[in-house]
C-alpha cells in the first residue's frame, strides 16, 4: 500500500531554515507528481510547492525564492528547502502524491509540525 512519512519539522526562529524529507513506498516514484501542502488549524489546505514527474516545479507565491523542492527517485524521496522562514510559515506541513499532474492529493502523509517564532 502508499506510504508517505514527513520528518524535519521542528521549531526554529524567523530567518532560519528547515529542510524536511518524505519518504515514500507502495508506488512508482519516479513516475508520480509529488508535492508539499501546508495547512493552519481553521484554514483551508494550501500547495507550497510541486514537482511533476519530469522535473517541472511550482511554487505559491510566498514561498518562491525561499523554499525549494527536489526529489530522489532513487531514494524515494521528495524534500524542502526552507529558507528565511517567516511566522506566516508556521503549519502542518505535508508531502503528496498521484499519478497525475499539479498539486495532486491522491496520497498524503501524517504531516510535520512548523513552526516559527518571531
Amino acid at each position: 500500500q502508499v506510504q508517505l512519512r514527513e520528518s524535519g519539522g521542528g521549531s526554529v526562529q524567523a530567518g532560519g531554515s528547515l529542510r524536511l524529507s518524505c519518504v515514500a513506498s507502495g508506488f512508482t516514484f519516479s513516475s508520480y507528481s509529488l508535492a508539499w501542502f501546508r495547512q493552519l488549524a481553521g484554514k483551508k489546505r494550501e500547495c507550497v510547492a510541486n514537482m511533476d514527474r519530469n522535473g517541472n516545479v511550482f511554487y505559491k507565491d510566498s514561498v518562491r525564492g525561499r523554499f525549494a523542492i527536489s526529489r530522489d527517485n532513487d531514494k524515494n524521496t521528495l524534500y524542502l528547502q526552507m529558507n528565511t522562514l517567516k511566522a506566516g510559515d508556521t503549519a502542518m506541513y505535508y508531502c503528496g502524491a498521484g499519478p497525475g499532474y499539479g498539486c495532486t492529493t491522491d496520497y498524503l502523509g501524517p504531516g510535520t509540525q512548523v513552526t516559527i517564532s518571531s
